[in-house]
C-alpha cells in the first residue's frame, strides 16, 4: 500500500526544479495521495546561489504560491507548507530567525555541505577523487547529529545523502549511524524515506535498509518524500518505499502540522 503523503517537493524558485506547484498537486491527486507538503530549498544564509535555492526576498512569493495551491485544493487535498533548510555551522541563530518568520508545518533539515564543499552537487563532484570516503562519511554523520541537536528541524532529510554518487566507505559506519539515531530520538526529529536516491547514480533510496533498521530500533519516527523536482516524480516509487519501511520494522509513519506531529498513520 502506497503512503498517503509526500512531504518533500520543490518549486521552480529553487532554480533547479520545473513545473508550477499546482501541477505537483494534480499529480498527487492522480496517485490518490491525501496530503502533500512543499518543502522547497530555503535561502542559503552563507551566500546566494540562485541555481540551488531561492533568496530571502523570494520567501514571501514562495509562501503565497503554496497558500494559493492550498486554497485551490481545499477540501480535496491537504497541502502543508514547509522548507528544506540547510544546516550551516555558525548560522544557527540566523536560521532560527528565518524559520520563525512564518508558521511552517514542518522543516526538513539537510546536510549538503561539509565546510564549503557541496558534496552532492554534480558541479563539485570532482573533489571526491581527492577525498577519503571514510573521513567524509564520519564528518557527514557528525554534521547530521549537530543539526538535530539545534532543535531547528522536524524531519532530517535524506540521511545518507553522502552516498549519492556511489562513493562508499571501506570502514564500518554502524556506530556512526547508531550515535546519529540516538541523537535523533533525543532531539525528537523524524527521518524520511527519500525515494530520489533511486534516480541518482547510487540507485538506492535514502537511507539504506540496514541504516533504517537502526533508526527504527532507536524509536525515530518516519515520514516519506519523493524529493520531486518535477511533477511526474511526486509519489514516485512509494510502493517500494513502504516495503522498505516495513522491512526495517516500521509499522507507522507520522504527519506534521504547525511544527508538531499531528498524528500517526499505519503502514
Amino acid at each position: 500500500m502506497r503512503p498517503i503523503v509526500d512531504y518533500h517537493m520543490h518549486t521552480p524558485l529553487c532554480g533547479h526544479a520545473a513545473g508550477e506547484p499546482e501541477l505537483y498537486a494534480r499529480r498527487a491527486q492522480e496517485l490518490g495521495l491525501l496530503e502533500i507538503g512543499f518543502s522547497d530549498h530555503a535561502p542559503l544564509l552563507s551566500h546566494d546561489d540562485p541555481s540551488i535555492t531561492m533568496n530571502m526576498s523570494q520567501l514571501p512569493e514562495y509562501h503565497k504560491m503554496i497558500e494559493d495551491v492550498r486554497n485551490e485544493f481545499q477540501g480535496e487535498l491537504i497541502v502543508k507548507i514547509a522548507l528544506e533548510a540547510d544546516y550551516l555551522s555558525g548560522y544557527e541563530e540566523k536560521t532560527r530567525a528565518m524559520l520563525s518568520g512564518y508558521p511552517y508545518d514542518y522543516v526538513i533539515g539537510s546536510v549538503h555541505y561539509i565546510q564549503d564543499w557541496g558534496f552532492d552537487n554534480p558541479a563539485e563532484q570532482a573533489k571526491w577523487a581527492k577525498s577519503d570516503p571514510n573521513v567524509i562519511y564520519r564528518k557527514y554523520y557528525e554534521l547530521l547529529r549537530k543539526s538535530a541537536e539545534t532543535r531547528l528541524f522536524n524531519i532530517m532529510g535524506h540521511v545518507d545523502l553522502v552516498k549519492k554518487f556511489g562513493h562508499r566507505p571501506s570502514e564500518d559506519m554502524t556506530d556512526e549511524i547508531r550515535k546519529t539515531a540516538y541523537v535523533f530520538e533525543q532531539a525528537g526529529v523524524a527521518v524520511e524515506i527519500n525515494t530520489s536516491g533511486l534516480r541518482k547514480p547510487v540507485k538506492e533510496m535514502y537511507p539504506a535498509l540496514e541504516a533504517l533498521k537502526i533508526y527504527c530500533q532507536a524509536g525515530v519516527p518516519l515520514t516519506f518524500g519523493s524529493d520531486a523536482h518535477m511533477p511526474e516524480d511526486v509519489g514516485r516509487d512509494f510502493f517500494e518505499a513502504a516495503d522498505l519501511a516495513k522491512a526495517a520494522g516500521y509499522k507507522e509513519y507520522v504527519l506534521f502540522k504547525q511544527r508538531k506531529i499531528e498524528k500517526t498513520v499505519k503502514l
